[in-house]
């Protein structure tokens, strides 16, 4: 089934499209937490959490992309169930990820910036690179794939990956700088 024909079944309230979200989009839901949380059953529950925070959304919200929305959703309850799980504690992988993308973009955003700014100053960055930078970036910092998962995806040696991302991060950074967002 399609995006908008499930879209139409939240509009109806029908209950059959959480089974159609689910038979369409799980496996990727799932890829999207298991990377973020070490438990299964974590996993689970955030990825139950963002199928019930979609039928409470819709309507009425009406996301233009639905896989977009609920890998959002995904990864937003995922990171939400890391942080209360290792209140003191360091998950060192995701940790990596992220500290490598506070290179560019602070913890908390400026305030003169909202998220949906800094997200679509992103996504405007990332369609003026190339295909390959742009897919190792998106597996790198939304997907929260490992270097040596890329690596192998890509047919590439670690190291250059790990120097492809620190090239995008960089210009990214000026690319930032360019559109008036300067946090340092």
């Amino acid at each position: 089934m399609d995006d908008a024909s499930i879209m139409e079944l939240f509009r109806k309230r029908d209950e059959n499209a959480i089974a159609e979200l689910r038979q369409k989009y799980e496996k990727l839901c799932f890829y999207i937490a298991g990377n973020i949380l070490s438990q299964r059953e974590d996993t689970e529950e955030c990825v139950n959490s963002a199928y019930f925070d979609l039928w409470q959304k819709i309507p009425p919200e009406c996301p233009e992309d639905l896989r977009t929305y609920l890998c959002r959703i995904v990864k937003n309850k995922a990171l939400d169930r890391l942080r209360y799980n290792s209140a003191e504690k360091r998950n060192p992988i995701l940790t990596v990820s992220l500290e490598e993308l506070s290179e560019c973009i602070p913890d908390r955003a400026d305030e003169r910036l909202s998220a949906e700014k800094l997200a679509e100053l992103i996504s405007s960055f990332l369609r003026t690179q190339d295909e390959r930078r742009r897919k190792i970036f998106v597996r790198r910092y939304w997907y929260g794939d490992t270097l040596s998962a890329i690596a192998e995806l890509y047919g590439m040696n670690e190291k250059t990956v790990a120097t492809d991302l620190f090239r995008t991060r960089k210009k990214l950074k000026v690319f930032l700088r360019k559109e008036g967002y300067d946090y340092e």
